[in-house]
């Protein structure tokens, strides 16, 4: 973190392009231009570019993976506007700090000029550090730059959103990661030690993070390796890198999301490749089975009345056999409930009948359908003229069970796929014989 709390522009960069840098340092872009896969941005078409070319700088929300160039695109705005860059971490500020700095921002500003204030990770800042930004922002003392992994809709105050733009840098691809390790071979006049698949394989486990994918190029260059590696050889000597995945954030729902929306369009491969992909990250087996569980009720139904048994079997087979055994069983209730026939008509009539209980209050039940355990209760009619279905013909009586006060509703409509067919073939059995029975 040297470096991080440096008031002038250029102290930080004192060690950046010398040997005795790393390697993602020495390749920090020095032009907007050189910022690979930020087009949309950068561009001239691009919102920065637009900037850029304006001559205006708003202050902005830099929001996107780690290794994505936020910081070295905050710094190259400081040198295209030619504001003083100032940055600091919310991880290391406090109170204290931010005072410091909105007080120097102040005397600058009273000399003509202002500063281009860099906050990385800025979410982490709590509600009343953020709200310390706002005056000075609104007076423009400083144009903030703030970066974060984070959706700044959960993490930042709505007062601090409202003034400023939120940009989203792209996760990098492959292409955007192929020309990082070109120019890492051009700098260390090197090319590395690696087969064709083998640098594709060193490219996919980046993750589309570029420091990443440069920290590791800088260790195969730094080992003296005679033959290419291939892909085996590649995973001995460097650490596969871990699925990026924070279970109490964004990445955590946005998974979970995408494997209920795939289920829910019957896509069994890419429910599947989402379920994989938060086992293989550390969730917890048990947040998914109860996920599918709820999914076998909302999404199916009665459709399949059978999905909810599954889904409910591999909970239990998974709490019996545990891991790695038990997680096949997740897989069967995620195939089953991915392509089985799909109904909502149960959580339609959930909700419509739950409003119509709270619109409705407290109606008394018709008395014939009221049981009568005293003599009382027997005397002012309660149970009077009920009808026992059993000795009904077609053991269905067709009696009326709705409060006077209501018109009978019709909170599920079954759907025509999957089982749901067959229980709308006697509803309309039953509709049908009540009509005979009582006109």
């Amino acid at each position: 973190m040297q470096g991080l709390f440096d008031d002038g522009n250029d102290e930080q960069r004192e060690t950046e392009g010398t040997p005795d840098a790393p390697l993602a340092d020495r390749l920090r872009p020095r032009l907007l231009s050189e910022i690979v896969g930020q087009d949309h941005l950068v561009g001239a078409e691009g919102t920065i570019g637009r900037m850029i070319a304006a001559g205006r700088l708003s202050s902005i929300i830099l929001w996107g993976p780690p290794g994505t160039g936020k910081t070295s695109l905050a710094r190259l705005l400081a040198d295209q506007t030619e504001l003083h860059f100032k940055a600091i971490s919310a991880v290391f500020s406090g109170v204290a700090e931010l005072k410091k700095v909105f007080a120097e921002a102040d005397m600058r500003f009273q000399s003509g000029k202002a500063t281009l204030l860099f906050v990385d990770e800025i979410h982490r800042f709590n509600r009343s550090q953020q709200d310390s930004f706002l005056p000075y922002v609104e007076r423009g003392t400083v144009v903030l730059v703030g970066a974060t992994t984070e959706n700044p809709s959960f993490e930042l105050n709505a007062a601090l959103l409202s003034r400023a733009q939120v940009l989203i840098l792209n996760r990098l691809d492959t292409a955007a990661l192929g020309q990082l390790l070109e120019k890492a071979e051009t700098i260390e006049n090197k090319i590395l030690p690696l087969t064709v698949d083998a640098k594709e394989a060193l490219i996919a486990s980046a993750d589309g993070d570029g420091r990443f994918l440069l920290n590791q190029a800088e260790t195969l260059f730094s080992l003296d390796i005679k033959d290419p590696l291939d892909p085996s050889q590649l995973a001995k000597i460097l650490h596969r890198r871990m699925a990026v995945y924070d279970k109490d954030r964004e990445g955590h729902y946005n998974l979970i999301s995408a494997l209920h929306k795939a289920l829910r369009g019957s896509d069994p491969q890419a429910s599947l490749y989402y379920l994989a992909r938060m086992l293989v990250a550390g969730e917890q087996p048990l947040f998914l089975l109860r996920r599918i569980v709820r999914f076998a009720s909302e999404d199916i139904g009665m459709a399949d009345p059978q999905a909810l048994v599954q889904a409910l079997a591999a909970k239990q087979a998974y709490e019996f056999l545990g891991s790695p055994e038990g997680e096949l069983a997740i897989v069967q209730a995620c195939l089953y409930c991915a392509t089985a026939p799909k109904s909502n008509a149960a959580y339609k009539a959930q909700k419509a009948s739950w409003k119509s209980a709270r619109d409705t209050g407290s109606l008394m039940p018709p008395q014939n359908i009221l049981n009568a355990p005293t003599k009382l209760m027997k005397e002012i009619g309660y149970g009077a003229g009920y009808s026992y279905d059993h000795e009904s013909d077609d053991g269905f009586s067709g009696d009326n069970y709705w409060p006077e006060e209501m018109q009978p509703q019709h909170f599920y409509q079954p759907v025509d796929r999957g089982f749901e067919h067959k229980i709308r073939e006697r509803l309309d059995y039953w509709e049908k014989l009540r009509a005979e029975k009582t006109g």
